[in-house]
């Protein structure tokens, strides 16, 4: 089953950054990347997180591994099965996808060309803390320059 939802949110965030990079920014492509793309990521996480923890889903899974988050020892016994690895990926795909939404908004916003845009894009894409510190480095400037300018 774990298998198959993490296959499965790996192709809605790959369709849904498709549609941010390649298609015009309407608002009808970017209601897709919202809500088929970044919703729906969060639905499945929600309903994961909520079977596991339950024990619905994946009866047992964490139960005397010692998982949480107060060591490095919890956080691997979180992810030391495949229901907690798939919600984990899903949780970087719907934060990922959601940072990359905001960057093409923003980017369109303070005119920003595609060829701009498309190499930031593509480094949230891959490595999303670093897509994200480049934008912001980039957007600095642009942003006191519209933020100065009359009315």
């Amino acid at each position: 089953m774990w298998h198959s939802v993490f296959a499965f949110t790996n192709i809605v965030a790959l369709a849904a950054w498709i549609v941010l990079v390649v298609l015009p920014r309407r608002p009808f492509p970017l209601t897709l990347v919202l809500y088929l793309g970044v919703g729906l990521l969060c639905l499945v996480y929600t309903l994961g997180l909520a079977g596991v923890v339950s024990g619905t889903l994946a009866p047992g899974a964490g139960n005397g591994t010692g998982a949480g988050f107060g060591s490095v020892e919890a956080v691997r016994a979180i992810f030391a099965t495949d229901a907690g690895v798939a919600i984990g990926w899903t949780h970087y795909l719907a934060f990922d996808l959601f940072t990359g939404l905001w960057i093409a908004r923003d980017a369109d916003a303070k005119e920003f060309s595609r060829l701009v845009q498309v190499p930031v894009l593509l480094a949230t894409f891959l490595v999303g803390p670093v897509g994200l510190l480049f934008w912001l480095a980039i957007r600095e400037r642009r942003a006191r320059q519209l933020h100065g300018r009359p009315k």
